[in-house]
């Protein structure tokens, strides 16, 4: 009798119903082709992870749903729509670049919709004309910080006096970054003795490299990305220049190394994370990543895994599913320990953090200090 009514209880408990959790669309925006598809890969990577880890213990399902947007604005724009209208996703981990962060943060925020970009450090991503875009966060330091911190390397470390400006006249990450470098670095005492643009579609630098030539600058800021740092990199070491290069968080990718070579050894730049700085949540990351991609995480891979950890942090800790919930918590947000350091957000969503600076050596990257805002 006693092993019947356990066979009836066993039957009782397999065959009792198992609800399933409440489920919640999270998209991802990023390169995943075109000239910086590394930055999408390694961004879809942490991206994945983040909701790997949640699973394991969150309230909701998490159904992700990623876009290609090419690094290019209006491809950008059209995956934000169709994953807003269409999917009806409940919140946005990206863009990337800022390009491409800018139009698509104006669509999440007017449908009310919460956006954390990872990466996109142009001030215009979070605010326009003044105003403060209130469902628009991102991960990152923004560029006024991050041009600030290089010129003032140059100054004060490398003890430079002149340097020149390279730019795309048409990126505004790239032009931004610029003038802030160029300010800074003027005010500090320095001397711009060139300041150039290019269009995103050149590959002959060869008239602007030999305008700078003549001025024999000490260093050369170059605010890109790494697949064009590398190719005016090895034109400018082809002409015989040998002032010191210097760049901005753009330039992290395994591809510098390889398409550049000799050329941006002994550069610098500027950076949101190594994997070099000692720390649990970043150690932890890490090793994980490895396991998984069999590679060091860059930046790009662990600004995004923050930026999505920090989406559902705020989803599951809010008491229903409100959009507008999840702006109020991530507003009131402070200390959250993310693989890049501690982030809490200004008045404007824009994350307060600290740069790394980087050196490029021949068999990688070296951490080199670390600067406080």
């Amino acid at each position: 009798m006693k092993r019947i009514l356990l066979v009836i209880a066993a039957f009782i408990l397999f065959a009792a119903p198992v609800f399933a959790k409440d489920s919640i669309k999270i998209g991802l925006i990023a390169p995943l082709t075109g000239d910086v598809k590394t930055f999408g890969e390694s961004a879809k990577n942490g991206f994945l992870i983040a909701i790997e880890e949640y699973s394991k213990k969150g309230r909701y399902t998490i159904v992700p749903v990623i876009a290609d947007d090419r690094n290019d604005p209006t491809e950008g724009a059209n995956a934000a729509l169709k994953l807003i209208t269409q999917d009806k996703v409940f919140a946005i981990s990206g863009p990337l670049t800022s390009k491409v962060s800018i139009p698509v943060s104006d669509i999440a925020n007017s449908n009310k919709v919460p956006m954390i970009t990872g990466t996109a450090t142009n001030p215009k991503v979070t605010v326009h004309e003044g105003k403060r875009k209130p469902y628009v966060f991102r991960a990152c330091f923004i560029d006024p910080f991050q041009g600030t911190v290089a010129a003032g390397f140059a100054l004060k470390d490398l003890k430079v006096k002149t340097a020149a400006v390279l730019y795309d006249v048409g990126n505004d990450y790239s032009r931004g970054l610029a003038e802030y470098f160029r300010t800074t670095f003027t005010k500090g005492g320095g001397s711009i003795v060139a300041y150039e643009s290019y269009q995103k579609d050149d590959v002959d630098f060869s008239a602007l490299i030999t305008k700078v030539q003549t001025k024999k600058p000490d260093v050369i800021y170059l605010p890109d990305y790494y697949n064009k740092v590398a190719l005016i990199a090895r034109q400018i070491r082809e002409k015989g220049l040998k002032s010191i290069l210097i760049g901005g968080d753009g330039w992290d990718s395994p591809e510098l190394l390889k398409i550049a070579g000799s050329s941006i050894v002994g550069g610098y730049f500027t950076n949101h994370y190594s994997p070099d700085r000692k720390d649990p949540v970043s150690e932890a990351f890490i090793k994980r990543y490895r396991e998984k991609h069999r590679m060091v995480p860059d930046t790009f891979a662990a600004l995004s895994y923050d930026a999505t950890t920090m989406l559902l942090k705020a989803i599951d800790s809010i008491p229903s599913k409100k959009q507008e919930d999840i702006v109020k918590y991530l507003v009131n947000l402070k200390n959250h320990k993310g693989v890049t350091g501690r982030i809490t957000f200004d008045k404007n969503g824009d994350a307060i953090k600290s740069v790394v600076l980087l050196k490029v050596e021949k068999d990688g990257v070296r951490y080199m200090t670390t600067i406080n805002p």
